[in-house]
C-alpha cells in the first residue's frame, strides 16, 4: 500500500440522468466525442493520469496542483465552445472539484479522504465551473491567470470537519467567452453558471386562519414546480426553501446560504371566492427589488396568477422559454379550484407522515378525483397512500389499486414526475422491482430533485440487497429534504454493511437531531422515537435508546413496522432473546418487504450464528 501527497481532480456531467431520458445513445456519443477530441488530451499535456471513469465522470491525479487547476480551466474553456449553438437542454456540461491530499494507492486506483474532498467539492461547484479546497488555493496563488471567488467554509456530505472553497474565475484575464448567451447583466451570475438562479420562499398565509396554511404552502410549491421546468433556470427545490418557512430571516443571508442570486417572496390571502397573491422578486447581492405586484381575483384565477408569476420571472431573469416549456408552465393541473384546494391540502397531511395523516390524506384526494375525474397528482397521491400505508403501517390494501391508481395518473399525464415515482413505488409493492427502477429512473429524468423518486428507489434497492445504488439514493434524499430524518437514519445500517464506519457515525448523528425535531412536532408518531433509539445505541448512549424504544412501544406496540425496529434495537443492545420474540411473533404477518429487510438489514450480524436465526430465516421467506 503506497500514500501520497496529490492533486485529485474530479468531474461529472451535470444532469446526467435527464440528458439520459432524453436521448440516451447521443448522450454517450456526445460524451465520448468530448472525452476523447478534447478532454483526454489536455489531461495528458498537464501529466495527469486518468484513474477510472465512472459512467458520466472520471477522476484524475495530477503530480503538480498547478497543473490540475490549468487543465480544468482548459476544459471548461474549451466545452463553452464546443457547446455554442447546442441547445440548452441538449448541452453536455461539467462540473470539476479540485483538492490536495493525501490518499491511498492500491493496484492503480486511488482511496482516501482526500478522494471523498475532492468528490464532495466537484457536487457544489457550479455547472461548467470549477470549484477547488483552500489547499488549491494557497499552493496555486498568483500563478495562473485566474481568480478565486472565496465561498466561505462549506459542510460537505460525510466529510466531518468544514472545507474552505473557491469557485474559479475562469475568464478572469481573458475577457468573457465569444460564445456565451448570456446577457451581460447576468454573466456574473454567482451560483449557476450560465442560469439564473432562484429560490421561491415560502409565501405567507394573510388570511388570518391558519387552517389556510395548506393553500399558501401549495402555491409555493406550484411555483417551484413551474419554475423547475424552465432549462434555463437553477431552482432551488421545495425541501430546502421550506426550512426558512415560519422564521424571520435577511434575505441576502438566505441567498448566501442557498447560493442564489434571486429570491422570490410572497403572501397570499384566500376568503370566501377571492385570493389575493403578492409577489416581490428580490436580488440576493443588494436586497433590492426587482419586481413587485399584487392580484386580486376571483379564486377560480388561480392558476392565471401563478402563470403570471411564472413569465414575469421569465420575462425580469430575460430567461428563453422553449416551445415544450410554455406549454407545461401553461397547462394547468386541474380546470376545478375546488378540486385543487382538496389535492393542496392531501398533499399538506402527506408531508406529516403518520398513518392517521396518509387516512386524511387519502380521502382529501379522493374528493379531488370526484370533483375532476382528469387530476393525474390525485391519483398518483392515493397511489403513494395505499403505499406508505401498506410498507409503514401493514394496512391491508389493494396491491391491485395501488397499481390501477399509478397507472391512471401516467395515462393522463405521461411527463408527470410524481406520477412515473409513483408508479415505481406501486411496482416495488407488487415485487416487480426491475420495472420499479425504471419508473424511477424516468421520475428523476424529468426532476432531478424530487424527493420521492429518490427516497423510493433506495428503499427498493434496500429491500434487493443493493446497499451501494440504496445508500447513493438515500443520501441523495436527505440532502433534498434538510427536515427528513428517515433517509439519513436508514443510511446508518447501510454504511455498516458497507464497512463505513465514519459515514455509519455521521448518519447517526445528524439523523438523531433530524428525528429529534420531528418527534418534539409530532410526539404522536413513533417512527422518529424508534429510529431514534436504533441511532442513539450506535452512538453509544445506551439508557436514552431504551427510553426512546420504550417510548415508541407506548405509542403504537401493536404496528409491525414499530415492533420491527424494536427488534432491531434490542439486538443492537444485545437483548438477543427480546429481539428473536419480536421478529418470530411479528414476521408471520409481515409484508414481503419487511421480510426482505430482515433479512439483509446488518442491524441482525449478531444474531446470524445463533440456533433461533434459522427460524426467523424460515419466517422471512
Amino acid at each position: 500500500m503506497e500514500r501520497r501527497l496529490t492533486a485529485i481532480f474530479a468531474a461529472d456531467v451535470v444532469g446526467y440522468s435527464r440528458l439520459m431520458g432524453l436521448d440516451e445513445v447521443g448522450t454517450l456519443a456526445a460524451l465520448k466525442a468530448h472525452r476523447r477530441e478534447m478532454a483526454d488530451g489536455r489531461i495528458a499535456e498537464h501529466h495527469g493520469r486518468i484513474v477510472k471513469l465512472t459512467g458520466d465522470g472520471m477522476l484524475v491525479e495530477f503530480p503538480s496542483v498547478v497543473n490540475a487547476v490549468a487543465c480544468a480551466a482548459e476544459i471548461q474553456r474549451a466545452m463553452r465552445e464546443r457547446n455554442a449553438g447546442v441547445p440548452a437542454e441538449s448541452r453536455i456540461e461539467f462540473r470539476i472539484g479540485i483538492h490536495l491530499g493525501d490518499i491511498i494507492v492500491e493496484d492503480n486506483d486511488i482511496y482516501g479522504d482526500g478522494v471523498n474532498v475532492a468528490a464532495r467539492i466537484e457536487s457544489i461547484a457550479r455547472p461548467g465551473g470549477v470549484a477547488v479546497s483552500g489547499s488549491v488555493r494557497d499552493n496555486v496563488g498568483n500563478r495562473l491567470d485566474l481568480a478565486f471567488e472565496d465561498a466561505g467554509e462549506q459542510v460537505l456530505k460525510n466529510i466531518d470537519r468544514p472545507v474552505r472553497v473557491y469557485h474559479v474565475d475562469l475568464f478572469a484575464g481573458i475577457g468573457q467567452p465569444r460564445s456565451s448567451t448570456v446577457s451581460v447583466e447576468l454573466e456574473a451570475e454567482p451560483a449557476a453558471g450560465e442560469k439564473p438562479s432562484i429560490a421561491v420562499l415560502p409565501f405567507n398565509n394573510m388570511s388570518g386562519d391558519p387552517e389556510q396554511e395548506y393553500f399558501a404552502d401549495g402555491i409555493t410549491e406550484d411555483i417551484i414546480t413551474d419554475l423547475s421546468k424552465i432549462s434555463g433556470l437553477f431552482v432551488i427545490g421545495r425541501n430546502n426553501v421550506f426550512t426558512y418557512k415560519g422564521r424571520v430571516v435577511k434575505l441576502q443571508q438566505v441567498a448566501a446560504e442557498l447560493g442564489v442570486r434571486y429570491l422570490l417572496e410572497g403572501s397570499v390571502r384566500k376568503a370566501a371566492q377571492r385570493v389575493r397573491v403578492t409577489g416581490q422578486l428580490i436580488d440576493g447581492k443588494s436586497g433590492g427589488h426587482v419586481w413587485a405586484d399584487r392580484y386580486d381575483r376571483d379564486l377560480t384565477d388561480i392558476f392565471a396568477i401563478q402563470d403570471e408569476i411564472t413569465h414575469t420571472i421569465v420575462d425580469q431573469l430575460k430567461v428563453r422559454l422553449l416551445p415544450e416549456e410554455k406549454q407545461a408552465i401553461r397547462q394547468a393541473p386541474t380546470e376545478n379550484v375546488e378540486a385543487y384546494t382538496y389535492y393542496l391540502r392531501g398533499r399538506e397531511f402527506v408531508h406529516r407522515g403518520s398513518k392517521s395523516y396518509y387516512l386524511l390524506a387519502k380521502r382529501m384526494f379522493a374528493k379531488a378525483i370526484e370533483l375532476d375525474p382528469l387530476y393525474a397528482r390525485a391519483y398518483a397521491g392515493i397511489a403513494d397512500c395505499d403505499s406508505f400505508l401498506f410498507l409503514h403501517y401493514d394496512v391491508k390494501v389493494s396491491l391491485e389499486a395501488i397499481l390501477a391508481n399509478s397507472a391512471r395518473a401516467l395515462d393522463i399525464d405521461p411527463s408527470l414526475g410524481e406520477a412515473h415515482a409513483s408508479r415505481g413505488l406501486a411496482l416495488s409493492v407488487g415485487e416487480r422491482y426491475q420495472e420499479a427502477e425504471a419508473e424511477y429512473e424516468k421520475a428523476i429524468a424529468r426532476n432531478p430533485n424530487l424527493f420521492e423518486a429518490h427516497y423510493f428507489y433506495a428503499r427498493t434497492c434496500q429491500a434487493q440487497g443493493k446497499f451501494e445504488k440504496a445508500a447513493e439514493h438515500f443520501a441523495r434524499a436527505a440532502e433534498l429534504n434538510p427536515t427528513d430524518y428517515q433517509s439519513m437514519l436508514l443510511l446508518v445500517p447501510i454504511y455498516r454493511s458497507l464497512a463505513l464506519r465514519d459515514k455509519e457515525l455521521w448518519a447517526a448523528r445528524e439523523g438523531l437531531e433530524r428525528a429529534k425535531r420531528v418527534l418534539e412536532k409530532h410526539p404522536e408518531n413513533p417512527r422518529p422515537a424508534y429510529m431514534g433509539a436504533n441511532a442513539l445505541v450506535v452512538l453509544g448512549d445506551r439508557e436514552r435508546a431504551r427510553e426512546w424504544a420504550a417510548r415508541a412501544l407506548a405509542i403504537d406496540p401493536d404496528d409491525i413496522l414499530t415492533r420491527y425496529n424494536i427488534a432491531c434495537v434490542r439486538c443492537l443492545l444485545g437483548d438477543f432473546d427480546e429481539a428473536f420474540a419480536l421478529l418470530e411473533d411479528l414476521l408471520p404477518h409481515a409484508n414481503h418487504e419487511t421480510k426482505a429487510w430482515v433479512r439483509y438489514d446488518s442491524d441482525f450480524a449478531t444474531l446470524h450464528g445463533l440456533p433461533r436465526w434459522q427460524k426467523v430465516l424460515e419466517l422471512a421467506r
